[in-house]
């Protein structure tokens, strides 16, 4: 059987963002030059979604569609599984699969902890007793995502010494970088590491960067360090390969855990609503 993957990365306004997750896509590539590979995004970058469904489809029996993306909220709930069902219906002679999003494992949890470690070699590796970590991740309407940041700051708080270590997001929802750290400068932190829970870089990494310069400046006691973001690294071809291997192997046909999200449910409603008027008709 020919087959094809397909890497679907989020899409973002900086270029610098986007030619990471090309470059992230050869790299994989490099370890898998058996493959066929290409890649797409879900908004904002070229080829969109539909279009590399369509140029994955050329020439193959199968397609598997891999979100490179943290947390599933409606990209990876609705736009993807939208997307592809669209595409089965264009080309029903290729099958089309998908596999789940990167989700919040065990693998992501010592990425981020290496990053953490580099952050707290820059500060010249102070008490964590009195170093607050800020887990800080992108945002969403979608509760379950949120909950997924949320679950790996609990994650990196029972696996690390430190006595504090919150959550924050850039946008969409509360909290707020700039809530949290007044929480920690009020509460005797004495240095405080930024760790974004991103993959690659991009305008959100950017704007980072610079509220963490603005918050030095606002409290000139307080040591702060940027960790780096997740990057290409072995670590993220080996889960994305254990998500390829699931969907080759039938493990992800189930329900998958945002099966029973209002994302989800309302995908399923339009569905039965699509089905009753074609019978009816």
């Amino acid at each position: 059987m020919r087959e094809t993957v397909l890497i679907v990365g989020h899409g973002s306004r900086d270029d610098d963002g986007n030619q990471e997750v090309k470059d992230f896509a050869e790299y994989w590539h490099r370890h898998h030059p058996q493959e066929r590979l290409e890649v797409c995004f879900i908004e904002l970058a070229e080829p969109l979604l539909a279009e590399g469904l369509r140029r994955a489809a050329r020439d193959t029996d199968r397609v598997i569609a891999l979100p490179l993306i943290l947390n599933a909220a409606g990209h990876v709930k609705m736009e993807i599984p939208d997307a592809i069902r669209a595409a089965r219906a264009e080309m029903p002679a290729v099958e089309f699969l998908y596999g789940r999003h990167l989700g919040c494992e065990e693998p992501i949890l010592k990425l981020l902890r290496r990053r953490l470690h580099s952050a707290m070699v820059m500060l010249d590796m102070p008490d964590p007793k009195n170093t607050g970590i800020i887990l800080l991740g992108r945002g969403s309407s979608d509760m379950s995502a949120n909950a997924e940041v949320a679950r790996m700051a609990r994650w990196i708080f029972e696996t690390t010494h430190h006595d504090m270590v919150e959550y924050a997001f850039t946008g969409v929802t509360d909290p707020r970088l700039e809530g949290v750290v007044q929480r920690m400068v009020r509460l005797g932190m004495m240095q405080i590491v930024i760790l974004p829970y991103y993959l690659f870089t991009g305008r959100l990494i950017k704007r980072i960067t610079q509220q963490v310069a603005r918050l030095q400046t606002q409290y000139p006691q307080i040591a702060f360090a940027q960790a780096g973001y997740l990057g290409i690294n072995d670590t993220l071809v080996a889960l994305l390969d254990q998500r390829l291997e699931k969907v080759r192997s039938g493990g992800e046909a189930g329900m998958m855990e945002c099966d029973c999200c209002k994302f989800s449910l309302v995908a399923a409603e339009h569905m039965v609503h699509h089905c009753t008027h074609k019978h009816a008709s």
